[in-house]
Parts: C-alpha cells; structure tokens; sequence
C-alpha cells in the first residue's frame, strides 16, 4: 500500500469499516511510515478533541499554518515510505 492509498482509506481504517485484508495492508504501511502514522495520529486526535470540545473555530492565519506544516509533513516521505 502506498501512503496516497491509505490515505484515501483513512477514514474507514479509523472507523473500523476495511475488510481484513485492507486492514492488514494498512497497518503493514503505518508500520513502516511515520508521515502516514502522523496524519492518522492527528486525524484521531483531531476527531477526540471535536467529540469532547465541539466544534472551536480557528484564525484563518492559524488554520493556514496548520495545513501547510500537515502537507509539509505528508511531502517530506523518507525513504521507506511508497
């Protein structure tokens, strides 16, 4: 699995809904990826702090930044990561 392809799984690998298969692959990538285990990592907590806090708006200037460290971070693959 390559990291584009998990990430397009994301959302359903968090919630549980991939086939075993799928599954396995993607955690064989996380495994290996750190970029791939940050966004997950971010993502879940992401969703925690939504649950426990509602929705909190965010400058733009500070979501800006925001999303630009997070694909920063997703460009910068090291070697080990497809």
């Amino acid at each position: 699995m390559q990291c584009e392809e998990l990430i397009s799984y994301l959302s359903d690998y968090i919630d549980h809904n991939l086939d075993e298969a799928l599954t396995k692959e993607a955690e064989e990538h996380l495994a290996t990826c750190h970029n791939c285990r940050v966004v997950l990592n971010t993502t879940q907590k992401t969703l925690l702090l939504y649950r426990q806090h509602g929705q909190v708006t965010m400058k733009p200037v500070h979501r800006e930044k925001m999303f630009q460290r997070l694909e920063r971070a997703f460009l910068s693959k090291p070697e080990n990561c497809d």
